[in-house]
């Protein structure tokens, strides 16, 4: 019975939960998200090795780094991506500041919300790719379409979650600055603003996701350059390494997004404790 005991109290020692929770910690989380794509690349060698796909539907990894290396070396892929990161960066821009300027008019006033939010619901509804005939024949085939496509992808994405945040602000907190005397102008600053930015963070991961994702549709607007067009231009002649080489840059992109709105989110909500799966 003591020995039952003892393995008993063993089993929900914290000094050992300690020491494993220490050990773990050791390799850093950039480190350990990265599990999942290199378990990727190790199945994807195996598949192509054991004759599952063939090569000429399925390259080797090595293949695509080869094509990786050749478009590098040429200077094809830094023009084309210049490009392409301009476009997401105007898009980015634009649609930042009409979702958030939306998302207070609308969020602050219920007859902001009259006019504004059916009309971003109805945006969210309609698939990206369905606007574009109609931005060509308004705008032509020139950059404006191609930004603009971005930016109502952007845009969308932050008015949601950024409305939702608004108005999911505690309203004890909003009645306890009433009393306090706080005006308007301060009690958003003060009050509703610090309590939606979790909403804008999440808003603004979902815009770079959906910046990238409508990037690719921008870019078949007669677009001349860009990774759009590479994609594209690689499809016709069937050339799969370039291909798979382009997947892997719009997947490297948007996980660099995704880094850098997590190191906003541990920068500026450094006063928020949340669960973090321990």
């Amino acid at each position: 019975m003591p020995t039952t005991v003892d393995a008993e109290s063993t089993l929900i020692d914290p000094t050992a939960l300690s020491r494993k929770t220490q050990s773990s910690s050791r390799v850093p989380r950039s480190v350990q998200r990265m599990i999942g794509p290199v378990l990727i690349i190790v199945v994807w060698q195996l598949v192509v090795s054991t004759g599952l796909f063939s090569e000429n539907t399925l390259p080797r990894p090595l293949s695509v780094l080869s094509a990786a290396w050749r478009l590098i070396a040429n200077g094809e892929l830094q023009e084309h991506m210049s490009i392409s990161l301009l476009r997401v960066g105007y898009g980015l821009l634009f649609g930042i500041v009409l979702g958030l300027v939306l998302a207070l008019i609308s969020g602050l006033s219920r007859v902001g919300e009259n006019f504004v939010d059916a009309n971003m619901e109805v945006l969210r509804a309609v698939p990206n790719f369905a606007l574009v005939p109609l931005l060509i024949v308004w705008f032509g085939i020139s950059e404006t379409p191609k930004v603009l496509l971005i930016t109502l992808a952007v845009a969308v994405s932050i008015y949601i979650n950024t409305f939702s945040a608004i108005r999911s602000v505690d309203a004890g907190l909003v009645e306890a600055a009433r009393s306090f005397g706080v005006q308007r102008a301060e009690l958003i600053r003060r009050v509703i603003l610090p309590g939606c930015l979790p909403g804008f963070l999440i808003g603004l991961r979902l815009a770079l996701t959906g910046a990238w994702l409508s990037l690719i549709f921008a870019e078949t607007i007669n677009a001349k350059r860009g990774l759009g067009r590479m994609m594209s231009d690689a499809r016709e002649y069937f050339q799969l390494d370039v291909v798979f080489v382009l997947i892997a840059v719009y997947a490297i992109l948007g996980l660099i997004s995704i880094f850098i709105v997590r190191a906003l989110e541990t920068r500026l909500l450094t006063w928020r404790r949340s669960f973090d799966g321990n």
